[in-house]
Formats: C-alpha cells, sequence, structure tokens
C-alpha cells in the first residue's frame, strides 16, 4: 500500500520549470535513493511531501496515518537543554510510567493493609504491561547506542545543546529523528558530518528500518548498501531504475547506448533521406557509401571530453620529485594529546587520503600542514618554491564582488588558459553561460563550493589540499573533480569518510585510531 502518492504533478518556479506530470508513489519498506544534478528538484520533492511548498499542478497525497522523519545538512538542534535530555524526552510516556513504577514500588513497601497491596500489585502489572508494549525497558540502551554510534562522548552528550559546534548540532538532531522512530524518512545528505564509523552504524539502522526512505546522498557507496531503487530526475521527468547505485549505472549506461543506436540509426535513415532527395535519382545510399558513413561516424567517436580537458589543461604543469616533508610532528590541546610523532612526505603523484573518527585529529592535522597552527613538536618542511592550493580557504577567501568567470580566470592556471578552455572547465561542473557573469555573493552554498574547488583545481600548485570536499559537492561535481585530481600531475591530500572517493583517488592512507595511533600504508 502507497503511503505517498504524486499524480500529474508540475512544478514551477516562475518561469523555470523543475518537472512535469509526474506521477510516482511510494510504499512501505521501499528504500528509495533521489538522485539529480544541482537544481533538478530533489529537495523539492522533499518540500512537497511535507506540505511546505504547493504542486503547480496535480495533487500529492501523504498518509494522513504515518509519521514523517525529515533531516538535512542543515538540520540542527538548539535550546538549553542537553542532547541526553533531548532524546530522553521523545520517551515521555515511558517516563512517566517508570516515576509511577517506583511510587508503587515504595508504597509497596511501606502498605499492611492486603486490599490496597492487591491494587497496588494490580497497578504494577498494568505499568509493566505497557513498559513492554512500548518496549521502555530498552528506551535508555537505544539512547545510549544512537549517540556512542554518532560520536557523543560522556561530556559532549551532557553538554547543552547550544554550546555544540554546528556539526555536533546537525549530529543531535540526527539522533533525535532517528530516535523517534518515524514511518517515512526523509534524509537530505545524512553523511555530511560522521566518519565512517558512524556511516556504516546508520546503514545498518536503515537497513533494519521497516519504514519507506527517500535518500539524497552524494555518498555514492552509502546510496549502494541501502536503496533498492534510484530515481533519478531528468529532463523534469522521473526516471526510474530498480536496484542500488551500481545497478543504477550500469542500466543507464545501457540505456543510453539504447537510445545512442536509435539516435545513430534515426541519422542514417535521415541522411539517406537527404541523399535521395539530392541525387533524385536512388532510393537508397550504396552500400559502399554507407560503409564508408558508418566508418567516418566511428572516427569521430572521441575520448571523455573531461580527461580531453583536463589533460590538455594540466600540460605544461612541471613539479619537483619530493614536495613536502612531515618529521615527528606532534600536538596536543589544553593537557589532551591529539596525536604525537608524526612522520610522512609528499612526493609528487601521491593522493594522500587522512582518515579516522570524529575527533581524532585529521582536521587538526591539515592546520599544522597549512600553517594554521604550529605543531608542539617536529616540523613541516614545504620544499623550496612548493605551494599548496587549501579548498577551505579558498572558499572563505571569495570575493562577494567579484563574478564566478572573473574569479577563475584571473587566477592560477586561468591566467594563460584560453578563456574558452575555462569556461569549458566551468560548465562541466554545472555553472551556465548565464552563471558565468553571477557575482559569488549572489550564489548558493553549493555553487561557491564548486567555484573555490574550479580554483583549487586549476590553481597550479603543486599539491592540493582538501577537507571533506565531497561534502558540499553534488554527484556530477565530484565526479569531475575526481577526474581532474586523478589526472594532475602534484600531489593531493585529503581528509574524506566517502569510501567510492577514497578508492576511486587514493594511493596513500594516514589512518588516525585513538588508540593505535597514527599509521600510512600505501593503496
Amino acid at each position: 500500500m502507497s503511503v505517498i502518492r504524486l499524480e500529474n504533478v508540475t512544478k514551477k518556479y516562475e518561469d523555470a520549470m523543475i518537472f512535469r506530470d509526474i506521477y510516482w508513489k511510494v510504499s512501505q519498506g521501499e528504500r528509495i535513493g533521489l538522485i539529480g544534478r544541482n537544481g533538478a528538484g530533489k529537495s523539492t520533492v522533499f518540500k512537497l511531501i511535507m506540505g511546505k511548498e504547493e504542486p503547480t499542478s496535480g495533487k500529492v497525497e501523504v498518509d494522513p496515518e504515518v509519521k514523517i522523519g525529515y533531516f538535512s545538512q542543515f538540520s540542527e538542534m538548539t535550546g538549553s537543554l542537553s542532547v541526553q535530555q533531548e532524546l530522553e524526552g521523545c520517551f515521555e510516556q515511558v517516563a512517566l510510567i517508570e516515576r509511577e513504577l517506583q511510587e508503587v514500588g515504595e508504597r509497596l513497601g511501606t502498605v499492611t493493609d492486603d486490599s490496597e497491596m492487591d491494587k497496588l500489585l494490580t497497578r504494577q502489572a498494568e505499568l509493566f504491561e505497557q513498559m513492554e508494549h512500548l518496549d521502555g525497558w530498552n528506551v535508555s540502551v537505544e539512547i545510549n547506542t544512537v549517540l556512542t554510534k554518532l560520536g557523543f562522548n560522556e561530556r559532549s552528550r551532557y553538554q547543552p545543546v547550544d554550546e555544540l559546534s554546528g556539526g555536533w548540532r546537525n549530529r543531535a538532531a540526527l539522533a533525535k529523528m532517528l530516535i523517534e522512530q518515524p514511518d517515512i524518512v526523509l534524509l537530505d545528505e545524512p553523511t555530511n558530518y560522521l566518519d565512517i564509523e558512524g556511516i556504516a552504524w546508520l546503514e545498518q539502522w536503515l537497513y533494519r528500518f521497516k519504514g519507506a526512505m527517500i535518500l539524497i546522498s552524494h555518498d555514492r557507496e552509502f546510496i549502494d548498501k541501502v536503496v533498492t531503487q534510484v530515481i533519478e530526475i531528468e529532463n523534469y521527468r522521473f526516471q526510474d531504475y530498480e536496484g542500488n547505485y551500481t545497478d543504477y549505472i550500469r542500466k543507464k549506461k545501457m540505456r543510453k547506448k539504447e537510445l545512442d543506436r536509435q539516435f545513430e540509426w534515426e541519422e542514417e535513415l535521415l541522411l539517406m533521406e537527404s541523399e535521395a532527395i539530392d541525387s533524385r535519382a536512388s532510393k537508397k545510399m550504396s552500400k559502399d557509401r554507407l560503409s564508408r558513413q558508418l566508418a567516418d561516424n566511428k572516427k569521430r567517436i572521441e575520448p571523455h571530453p573531461v580527461n580531453v580537458l583536463i589533460t590538455d589543461i594540466y600540460e605544461r604543469l612541471r613539479f619537483p620529485d619530493k614536495l613536502c616533508e612531515v618529521k615527528a610532528i606532534g600536538q596536543t590541546y589544553e593537557d589532551r594529546t591529539i596525536f604525537q610523532n608524526v612522520s610522512f612526505d609528499i612526493q609528487k603523484e601521491d593522493r594522500l587520503v587522512i582518515v579516522g573518527p570524529n575527533g581524532s585529529g585529521k582536521s587538526t592535522l591539515i592546520k599544522v600542514l597549512t600553517g594554521q597552527e604550529k605543531p608542539e613538536s617536529g616540523e613541516v618542511i614545504w620544499e623550496r618554491g612548493v605551494s599548496y592550493a587549501y579548498f577551505n580557504r579558498m572558499w572563505e577567501e571569495l570575493n562577494p564582488k567579484d563574478t564566478v568567470s572573473h574569479a577563475v580566470n584571473t587566477y592560477g592556471l586561468g591566467l594563460d588558459a584560453p578563456r574558452k578552455k575555462v569556461n569549458k572547465f566551468l560548465a562541466m561542473l554545472q555553472f551556465s553561460e548565464m552563471d558565468l557573469s553571477k557575482f559569488i555573493g549572489n550564489l548558493s552554498g553549493g555553487q561557491k563550493a564548486r567555484v573555490a574547488l574550479a580554483k583549487c583545481l586549476l590553481s597550479g600548485a603543486a599539491v592540493i589540499i582538501l577537507d571533506e570536499p565531497t561534502n558540499h559537492l553534488d554527484l556530477m561535481s565530484i565526479q569531475v573533480m575526481e577526474q581532474a585530481l586523478i589526472h594532475f600531475p602534484g600531489a593531493v591530500i585529503t581528509v574524506s569518510h566517502d569510501r567510492f572517493f577514497i578508492d576511486k583517488i587514493g594511493t596513500k592512507m594516514l589512518t588516525f585510531d585513538p588508540v593505535s595511533g597514527v599509521t600510512e600504508q600505501n593503496l
């Protein structure tokens, strides 16, 4: 039975069409991944389901009996209560029963009248039954499990929520949504602030979840693990693919081949018809002419344009073999050792991935490498003349009064590369011709991230440093970034929890472990 239904739904913003004539239903137990380019309408689907927006035409129906849980990368809990108190507040009925059970227990210890004792015992049995029905005995275990798996330690779970950072308030909001046990979960980039352990636990939670799930995510391995159906919003329509992300890629490739084949035959028919009209003498091409035409078509097949463009832009970059050496560095905060005696070097073409639990010191290491902090011990030695481009700093330093085109074309490789090539690269990062003349101050957060990424990739620096870069990008932008990083002749240092991204670009891994310390391995 369907719990969400979209019937002949069209959605427009002024003159901009988002999608049209959509028929779609979601049933209990379905786990759906919603994908598409930025602006395709993924978040709009959630707004329609939650009733925050109305369709331009058509009808959106949600079963009134179901409870919807919504979480986005921008969800943040607020207030003076602690996270622990907020989650305990979700079980108010259980708390009332527990208090009454305590009162009954105390009275049973003092009562002498048999009739009164019978009443108390009967009431106690009723309360026990209610607790069983609500699974109330496991509430404290559930709360502890959720908070532990999402990275909350004894200190952070009892801190007032308003004293937590934005990332921790975001995680607190996710914990509360999960603990409330909704019938439908709408998840918009839920993995952004989670480490690999937290993501793995969330995968297991969703695997056990019996309700319906609709997921928007850039994390391809996460999508692969938790969805059973992919809906791609493309050309204002919903294209349905059964299976997970891997199945989607294979099936879309096959579908594209079928469309290309269909187009190829249409093109051949048009060419034949044109020949027939021009010559007025023959009704079809000769076999020789058709063979030549097909051979010419095959010659027109080119390598992937992303790779051609990137290798062309990077063609003249030259870097020394050794770029940086890190010697026995250590760092402490408030008498707490973050890491110690960490040594490694960065060579040309290294792709160093830094992984580990939240709070283990990954971002601190990046701050030390980029000079934001001085190590308490040891040293970082950059080779003479070697420069680096740091994504987060590039983003922070974007000039809001600059245009997209000017910001990228007047920096690094953009100064010498033909403007047409740079703008084509920006087009691959989904900047339209109209977008190029927009002021950076008027862009969305995701668009600003893509400008910063473009500046990093085209900086001409020997080392590109990225801290959780996939958090801020959509799938297509991530794929362009990956191709650029693969072909980049310098080195890449990145902190990431995106396993698909790590597997695709990583050549070395630096693992931060609270018990065993920092270890390095080749991938």
